[in-house]
């Protein structure tokens, strides 16, 4: 990757999904036309469905809401011979603490966003566009309602998608602010008027979703890409990141650009859009400018809140897909979240049980009582009641709740619990009677270790 860095041995910004951030009214029409908007999908238009999928295939694009599924293998996984109705339902519902990289797409490019969604329906067969977007957006809401009214009297959306035979229309559904939501069948029950509780797989959404029809279901940012993968080729875009590793099978690399971001104890927050292959310390010190004045990165959270910790000696390590999951992590939302030398770890632990425990739907047992339970654990721990024996307790916890329930909430709250417990046992240990005097150590003990 050192080729891709400049002669300052900066690695450099690449502009394709948000080449219009700076731009004025960049989310009226008159200047998104300006800018190329709706080009490609009047190119997309002339071609074949089959030949669109082919494309997205070969640009190796993988979902960009967190789960890196190859978003072509999805997109054909879309019943062709079905005679019910086809739905898109793109999940804007961004919740994910830490994460706002879509709400920049959604703010000050809807029309990108917009052009992504008819290019995916066209392909997929797909009549009706469903925008879920989280209830805490209203800007977010009232861009993208813009966009449709815009569209919709400029002929590219509605009965005659730019004049051609492709039949399609578009609407903002408004979430409650619930974070199970983002999970996609438990948006898709939201989006039906229903309790927002995930559903059991299989039958998957792409042959039964959205009121019983075949659906698909895709990330702001993922079809955001597929204009430009339009635009320049599928291969352009795999061959922009990370390569597939030749001798790893599971390592699909990571191809084209990703919005990136930062915030927590870091000097300058932001999002900022990359090809894969920027390391974690390169995104803090030369975007974010490093810890705040007189502080030190003591732990970074690559992805949301949801991924396993890293501590400052394993930040360099490049933002894929792969590589952060070989180091133990994973890459998540790309939105990382930056932790201080003043950071009390154990209260950090009880503030992600708290969100975890809140926001758990309290449909599976193990998370409904496992959540609450590891919240209960973390505050006794604080309070400086707690025991040696609530970290092995806590380990059995873990295995009882990863992996055992119908999503990956439950999975999502153990992931970063464990790993800063492994990672600083010694601050747990120094608030216990009798331990206070505990050496800092990243040294694993209890059970469930390895």
């Amino acid at each position: 990757m050192a080729s891709k860095r400049d002669k300052d041995g900066r690695y450099p910004e690449t502009k394709i999904l948000s080449k219009n951030f700076g731009v004025k009214d960049s989310w009226t029409l008159k200047v998104a036309k300006k800018n190329g908007a709706y080009k490609n999908l009047e190119k997309a238009l002339k071609m074949a469905p089959a030949d669109i999928i082919e494309e997205v295939k070969t640009s190796r694009v993988r979902g960009r809401g967190g789960a890196g599924f190859p978003t072509g293998v999805k997109w054909g996984f879309v019943p062709t011979e079905s005679d019910k109705p086809k739905y898109l339902v793109l999940n804007a519902d961004e919740s994910e603490p830490g994460t706002f990289k879509d709400r920049y797409l959604m703010e000050l490019d809807p029309h990108l966003v917009l052009e992504g969604c008819l290019i995916c329906a066209y392909a997929c067969g797909l009549s009706t566009i469903y925008i879920y977007v989280r209830g805490e957006y209203p800007k977010s809401q009232e861009r993208l309602w813009g966009a449709i009214e815009e569209a919709r009297k400029a002929g590219i959306l509605g009965k005659s998608v730019m004049g051609s035979d492709f039949a399609c229309e578009a609407y903002v559904h408004t979430g409650a602010g619930a974070y199970i939501c983002g999970e996609e069948t438990g948006m898709l029950e939201s989006l039906e008027g229903k309790r927002g509780h995930p559903r059991i797989k299989p039958p998957f959404p792409a042959v039964e979703g959205a009121f019983g029809c075949p659906t698909v279901i895709n990330n702001v940012e993922t079809l955001a890409h597929v204009p430009c993968i339009i635009e320049n080729g599928g291969q352009w875009f795999a061959d922009m990141g990370i390569q597939p590793d030749p001798d790893n099978p599971r390592a699909m690399g990571s191809s084209g650009t990703k919005l990136m971001g930062l915030s927590g104890d870091i000097k300058t927050p932001g999002v900022w859009e990359f090809e894969f292959g920027i390391t974690l310390r390169e995104l803090i010190e030369q975007y974010g400018e490093g810890a705040l004045d007189g502080r030190k990165v003591k732990a970074v959270i690559p992805g949301g809140l949801s991924m396993p910790v890293l501590t400052a000696d394993e930040l360099d390590v490049p933002m894929g897909f792969d590589a952060l999951v070989k180091v133990g992590s994973g890459l998540g939302t790309a939105t990382a979240i930056v932790m201080d030398d003043s950071r009390d770890m154990v209260e950090v632990c009880e503030n992600i049980a708290h969100f975890f425990a809140d926001e758990s739907c309290g449909q599976c047992t193990p998370c409904r009582e496992g959540c609450h339970w590891m919240e209960k654990i973390f505050a006794r721990i604080q309070g400086g009641e707690g025991t040696p024996a609530d970290l092995d307790l806590l380990e059995r916890l873990f295995i009882n709740i990863e992996g055992r329930t119908i999503c990956a909430l439950a999975d999502a709250a153990v992931w970063p619990l464990r790993s800063i417990i492994r990672k600083f046992r010694h601050e747990f240990l120094a608030k216990m009677p009798g331990h206070e005097d505990a050496p800092a150590s990243t040294e694993t003990a209890g059970v469930g270790a390895s």
